[in-house]
């Protein structure tokens, strides 16, 4: 399985940064939209401990291709983080050194070991995967519609290759249950972090809190449906995944 995944990244990093945007979006949204998007720049920027531990670790369902894959993975939040820095420079915005939500993350990545990170990093994937779907649904067919609209791209195959891990992991009632507490409390938290840190930005695009929050309540579902109900396919039906190997 993760030699499948390994491929699918090795071929997302042969892709060239695309041009900065022309920032071309009503004027009243811009500060609003650069304001966010820098906050989510910044998360994007940095996931190097991960690629780093992951060496280290001896487990079930960890190997060789799953190590590679892991750091294409981290290159490829990494890609995100560049494409976002163009947008937000584009829009007239100022890059961050730090948000209150962004060390809220990785304060949660350190507290325990490799998979409570992956299980916050799984979070992030799904607050992004939200977040630029509604704004590339707001944007439309504009430059930096499209460039969030690609990176939603990647985040939906993300989801499904942190899935893929945590399938493996849960096996058991006990290891099932642990998994599904985990997943709602820090899901359900972040989710509404982002949504109280990011409602400027809702209110200005007139996109409705509770659209968002049904929004981030219908991926974290998804991902419960793909993690503990075992099967790809299961996982598949659950919602568009990009890939699933």
């Amino acid at each position: 399985m993760w030699s499948s995944w390994r491929a699918h990244f090795e071929t997302n990093a042969t892709r060239p940064l695309p041009a900065a945007p022309d920032g071309a979006v009503p004027a009243g949204w811009r500060e609003a939209l650069a304001a966010s998007l820098a906050r989510f720049q910044l998360g994007e920027a940095g996931e190097g401990r991960v690629a780093k531990e992951i060496d280290r670790v001896v487990m079930d369902g960890v190997d060789a291709d799953y190590r590679v894959a892991l750091k294409l993975f981290v290159r490829e939040e990494g890609r995100h983080a560049r494409i976002l820095a163009g947008v937000v420079r584009s829009l007239g915005g100022e890059l961050l050194r730090q948000s209150w939500t962004e060390r809220l993350f990785v304060r949660g990545r350190r507290v325990l070991g490799l998979r409570a990170k992956l299980l916050v990093l799984l979070v992030a994937e799904v607050v992004g995967l939200g977040f630029y779907r509604l704004l590339a649904g707001r944007l439309g067919d504009c430059e930096i519609g499209r460039q969030l609209r690609e990176i939603a791209g990647d985040e939906e195959a993300h989801l499904e290759f942190h899935a893929a891990f945590f399938r493996g992991q849960a096996r058991g009632a006990v290891a099932r249950g642990i998994f599904k507490v985990g997943w709602w409390t820090v899901g359900a938290a972040a989710c509404a972090a982002v949504l109280v840190d990011h409602r400027a930005t809702l209110r200005t695009l007139e996109v409705p809190v509770a659209d968002a929050a049904r929004r981030f309540v219908a991926l974290l579902r998804r991902v419960d449906t793909a993690v503990l109900r075992s099967s790809p396919r299961v996982a598949r039906a659950a919602g568009p995944w990009v890939h699933a190997p």
